[in-house]
């Protein structure tokens, strides 16, 4: 049985063991794979396992002993699951590994929109209060999140988790989410989108990335939100119109984002938002603290464990 891990450096840069995969069958793990070299690293495997980099249908067809797709994330969108299947191939994915963390990052994120402790800090470092003639000062706008509004977009596992972290710092919730079924396992309130860009003082992204969203985020509903609100995402990129949020950051038409991820990852270096005023981007890491990657490897090993097993879990339809 011959394993190859197409892209393994970013869930495993040396910290971790795969040594419980090692355990399956014969294993070649590669840090990164270019598209032109799947096809010869992959030729003889009957596991693949992926996390960003992408198994089209052409590359699909010409892995002729492939069995199995792991996609070593929760989003699959790298895979064509329907040439996959096609082609009898399996595909799996990771649920649920990340969720603490990224609700984590959600709010080291707001809190540095709302209390500025690196730039304080920072200050501090180059003489500042040393040469104050008071015992404190601020550079910036201080934040109370005590009785502000969180909006979330997307009530799943992360939004629900953001949204008990919101309420443990006095926030009130409100959500919106396609699937009007849902019921909240916290004291949240349904609303239309309009009503929750233009009531929220913070707005939180939390669904996952498909064409009725895409560009969720744009100059009409930009120009909804108060002055004085933030804009998190940990999400997906294409969520939000960039060009469009930098410009409403420029403009003061919005007091700051914490963005996450972006549309193109990693961004060309002009990107827009990169030079936007009160935009801070950090280069997708929600995920990757090292207790969830941990979990991330746990769970893809027994995806293939259970595979080999013949039962299937968390198989991708």
């Amino acid at each position: 049985m011959q394993i190859v891990v197409l892209d393994g450096h970013t869930l495993n840069p040396g910290d971790l063991s795969w040594a419980e995969l090692h355990k399956l069958g014969q294993c070649y793990i590669h840090d990164r794979t270019l598209s032109d070299d799947i096809v010869r690293r992959a030729q003889e495997a009957e596991i693949v396992l992926t996390n960003k980099t992408q198994l089209s249908k052409e590359t699909i067809a010409h892995l002729p002993k492939l069995r199995y797709i792991g996609v070593l994330a929760t989003g699959y969108n790298v895979v064509d699951v329907e040439a996959a299947h096609k082609q009898n191939v399996c595909v799996t994915n990771v649920p649920a590994y990340s969720t603490v963390s990224v609700a984590q990052m959600v709010f080291a994120h707001l809190l540095n929109l709302t209390q500025h402790v690196a730039e304080h800090g920072q200050s501090v470092q180059a003489g500042t209060w040393s040469r104050s003639q008071d015992f404190c000062y601020w550079n910036f706008p201080l934040v109370e999140l005590a009785n502000l509004t969180m909006g979330i977009i997307g009530l799943g596992r992360i939004g629900q988790t953001t949204a008990r972290l919101a309420l443990d710092f006095g926030m009130k919730v409100v959500y919106f989410d396609v699937e009007k079924s849902i019921t909240p396992q916290v004291d949240a309130e349904a609303v239309d989108l309009d009503t929750l860009f233009r009531e929220s003082d913070v707005v939180s992204l939390h669904c996952p990335l498909n064409d009725s969203n895409f560009r969720l985020v744009n100059e009409q509903r930009l120009q909804l939100m108060k002055p004085t609100a933030f804009l998190i995402n940990t999400s997906r990129g294409p969520l939000i119109d960039e060009k469009a949020l930098a410009d409403a950051l420029n403009t003061g038409k919005i007091a700051g984002a914490g963005l996450d991820v972006l549309s193109r990852e990693p961004p060309e270096a002009d990107h827009p938002l990169l030079k936007a005023k009160n935009c801070y981007i950090t280069p997708h890491i929600a995920w990757a603290t090292r207790a969830a990657r941990q979990r991330l490897m746990d769970i893809a090993v027994a995806n293939v464990r259970a595979f080999l097993n013949d039962k299937p879990q968390n198989v991708v339809i």
